[in-house]
């Protein structure tokens, strides 16, 4: 099978031409990252041309001009705009890999970014949904739904049991493959980022809901340009694209809900019931331990909750 997300695939990483914008390379540095997700490298490219039209205004014209300070006085101005830390942090962390490619290719002697941090990005934890709010989701939708077709029914059916019963990021659902499949074993292989792959059971509902879309819902959605390699397709038989998948969120919502909510309760539903925290860094494809970790906080914030709640020393004393 040909491998996904192959470094081939991607426009940027042509070694030259008017796409590079000379004199900064950013053609040439969307070229390095080959282990990157698209996504990924399209928000390093976002972060610098926002970078190089900042430094443009002040008469910098070339990436040999930048040092340390002008890194710095551009976090001082992200910071003036009230963005989010966890932003700046990303906007840093472009940067850093920017100019250490540079660094590393011997475009430039010395990396200014050396060192270069902001305060960590902290503050909310990720969102997990109630139980009402996933059974609006799986079980009882809203009745704004009951005018849906059968097929459009079984897809959103197998979409939702999917992205919460297996933890896929949305894009790795939008991007199965029918021979992914493999629901006779209940399982799915799954193309994460940088194209690693890794297998993923279905839970019981999820493979039944799989089955039923594959079986009557798919072929009522088809048309003659539908690829045959997606296994989602839209409304006009086109592969499912995450804005689909927002949609499909949309309609059956409680409250507003973006799709990696269903991925952030997965993780922290395993952890709750208490499963080992490598088996949810398997099953999240996530490749540093540290990136799943996170989620014990989020089971340590709602143990408190509980805790706070149900147990009678643990709520505050009232006040005559």
């Amino acid at each position: 099978m040909p491998s996904r997300g192959s470094s081939a695939s991607r426009p940027e990483e042509a070694s030259g031409g008017a796409g590079d914008e000379l004199p900064w390379e950013l053609g040439r540095f969307a070229g390095s990252l080959t282990s990157a997700s698209p996504s990924t490298v399209r928000a390093y490219q976002t972060d610098l041309r926002a970078f190089i039209e900042w430094v443009g205004r002040a008469g910098v014209t070339s990436p040999d001009a930048v040092d340390r300070r002008l890194l710095r006085r551009y976090l001082a101005h992200l910071t003036t705009r009230r963005l989010a830390r966890r932003t700046i942090a990303r906007k840093a962390s472009s940067l850093r890999r920017y100019f250490g490619w540079r660094a590393r290719t011997a475009r430039v002697a010395v990396d200014p970014s050396v060192g270069l941090s902001v305060p960590a990005g902290g503050g909310r934890l990720p969102r997990v949904l109630r139980a009402d709010e996933l059974e609006a989701l799986l079980d009882a939708p809203p009745a704004v739904v009951d005018a849906d077709a059968d097929a459009v029914r079984l897809r959103d059916d197998a979409v939702l049991e999917l992205l919460y019963g297996s933890g896929l990021r949305v894009g790795e659902l939008c991007a199965l493959r029918p021979d992914d499949l493999q629901l006779d074993q209940a399982s799915v292989r799954v193309w994460g980022k940088g194209a690693k792959q890794r297998q993923v059971p279905l839970s019981r509902p999820a493979a039944e809901a799989m089955a039923a879309w594959m079986a009557r819902g798919r072929a009522d959605l088809a048309g003659p340009a539908s690829p045959p390699d997606a296994v989602f397709l839209n409304a006009r038989g086109r592969r499912l694209g995450s804005r689909d998948v927002r949609r499909i969120l949309d309609r059956r919502a409680l409250a507003p809900t973006q799709p990696h909510a269903l991925r952030h309760t997965f993780a922290t539903h395993l952890l709750d019931g208490g499963a080992d925290l490598r088996a949810v860094q398997e099953l999240l494809g996530h490749a540093d331990l540290a990136t799943t970790q996170h989620y014990t906080h989020v089971s340590k914030e709602r143990l408190r909750a509980v805790h706070q709640a149900s147990h009678p020393r643990a709520r505050p004393p009232t006040r005559d």
